[in-house]
């Protein structure tokens, strides 16, 4: 379902992208190009900020936001989804936000106020919260980081978990084609 928000803002969805009809995107959402958004998805960018203004959701080219997650705002700030990124089911990413290209977010991880650059993984049920990932690093399944955490710590991404990444996103931008071409059968 694509709706206004309050303000009035309505998302711009780009022809190729597929949006399923049980996802709801409401507000100053911008979708690129052969973006899969799968069921049960929640795009909301429906808060101001002290100025009665906010920043857009935008989900870059080729990414995949899969079934029920939400992508949110606090208070007009903006949230980024970069090329080629996997959001994986139910994952929630909660703006202030931005995740590069070629970014792998595992099932049921939660992010908020945070910058994940190019070709991090974050894998299942993991948090990160109010921290700078910088490119190629790995957070593993259930670990929590934070401002206070040393990256000095974390791995490195490995070709496996890279390789897994691009797989995800490669299978999803081909589901983009196939829903596409059935989209007016139900």
């Amino acid at each position: 379902m694509i709706r206004k928000n309050p303000r009035g803002d309505l998302p711009i969805v780009h022809s190729s992208a597929f949006v399923d009809p049980t996802a709801i995107l409401c507000g100053k959402v911008v979708v690129e190009e052969r973006v899969f958004i799968g069921p049960y998805a929640v795009i909301r960018a429906d808060e101001v900020d002290e100025s009665g203004d906010m920043a857009p959701i935008v989900i870059g080219a080729h990414s995949n936001i899969q079934d029920g997650v939400v992508i949110h705002s606090k208070s007009g700030a903006p949230v980024t989804i970069g090329e080629r990124t996997s959001i994986a089911h139910r994952a929630f990413v909660h703006g202030p936000c931005s995740i590069g290209d070629g970014v792998f977010i595992g099932f049921n991880s939660v992010l908020f106020d945070c910058r994940i650059e190019d070709g991090c993984v974050v894998r299942f049920n993991a948090v990160v919260d109010g921290c700078h990932l910088p490119s190629g690093f790995h957070v593993p399944s259930t670990m929590r980081i934070g401002r206070s955490t040393d990256l000095a710590t974390l791995p490195k991404v490995s070709v496996d978990a890279s390789e897994f990444s691009e797989d995800v996103a490669r299978t999803n931008n081909e589901l983009v084609l196939g829903y596409k071409s059935i989209q007016n059968e139900f």
